[in-house]
């Protein structure tokens, strides 16, 4: 099979991902094979690639946001009528828990000492074919063709995620910092409730997407929001926007932080950032609830994403133009056949 292959940990703009011809891959015991379609990036694919996280398998098949038909079923799903062959499904970035420990027990599997990642433990779906442990796949919903169905997998469940850790009230007001694969979700879940939403990002590209999809003000700078925010969600990887986020923030007001990588924070003020019961809560990997609740609304919505197409040997070029924000909503690769 075709895989973009990563040896070794590189700058993106270096193009360190190889096309290679590998072994099909057979699925283990409790696992499917998946013919992959397509399989959207992502910015935590770049801090595998760039090394921003602790480096695991080596080489790596990227990609965590996969969409195919499931090709082979290992023992014993061959006897199970659970799984079938032909089935469209989707793999997302949480591919392993130890379904044993507190955290599993109490329904916070995300925080699971054991968790393992598509992607980043194991290959995934820069590739023509991906296995991905059964327990872990997601059935998707026919209002969504493979292309549509890709963001949803991560940009989608982390925003989902990002967006219950916010607190936002019935009808409040939702700040977005960002606004890439994950806000262009979230603005669509957010004002499918009722919610507005004020979008702060570089780019008049951004911008003006964000405008196109409802927000009531959009601009470059937290401090020039007319009003403050109920809750607000930082999707960009940089610390600095924290204590300008917090400081537009309601009193009693949320911010979360969705990413996997920040750049290190500013020292906050107490009176200024923190004061007046404002929360900060992190966002850490997403559980199977929060992906089967996310497409469950996605398909009420609708969601619609946006998305750019690129082959999936253009998989160098596709990450350097989402690393220089040169991508409005999610890029996808695709394999020849879709």
């Amino acid at each position: 099979m075709k895989a973009m292959l990563l040896r070794r940990i590189a700058p993106i703009d270096s193009s360190p991902l190889e096309l290679v011809d590998l072994p099909m891959p057979e699925p283990a015991p409790g696992e499917v094979r998946i013919r992959v379609r397509c399989c959207a990036i992502c910015r935590t694919d770049l801090h595998v690639i760039e090394g921003d996280l602790p480096q695991q398998k080596q080489p790596i098949i990227p990609g965590h946001q996969i969409v195919g038909t499931i090709d082979k079923l290992g023992p014993p799903l061959a006897d199970s009528q659970s799984l079938q062959l032909g089935r469209r499904v989707g793999v997302a970035w949480l591919r392993h828990t130890c379904g044993e420990c507190g955290f599993c027990a109490k329904g916070q599997e995300n925080l699971c000492e054991s968790a393992q990642f598509t992607g980043y433990h194991a290959d995934g779906g820069y590739a023509e074919y991906a296995v991905a442990p059964a327990d872990f796949v997601y059935e998707l919903p026919e209002a969504f063709d493979d292309v549509d169905a890709t963001p949803l997998l991560c940009a989608g469940i982390i925003g989902y995620r990002a967006l219950r850790r916010c607190n936002l009230p019935p009808d409040g007001r939702l700040a977005l910092y960002g606004f890439g694969s994950s806000a262009h979700v979230v603005i669509q879940i957010a004002r499918h409730r009722g919610c507005e939403v004020y979008v702060v990002t570089r780019g008049e590209r951004h911008r003006e997407l964000a405008r196109r999809m409802g927000a009531v003000w959009v601009g470059e700078n937290a401090a020039d929001m007319p009003v403050k925010a109920h809750s607000a969600i930082i999707f960009a990887p940089a610390g600095e926007l924290v204590p300008p986020a917090l400081e537009a923030l309601e009193k009693g007001g949320t911010l979360s932080l969705a990413g996997i990588y920040m750049t290190p924070i500013p020292t906050l003020d107490y009176e200024r950032h923190v004061f007046y019961e404002r929360d900060i809560h992190s966002v850490t990997c997403n559980t199977r609830e929060d992906g089967r609740g996310l497409l469950a609304e996605a398909a009420e919505v609708p969601i619609r994403p946006h998305t750019t197409v690129y082959p999936l040997a253009d998989a160098n070029r596709a990450l350097q133009n989402l690393k220089a924000d040169r991508i409005n909503g999610t890029g996808v690769l695709v394999n020849e056949e879709l």
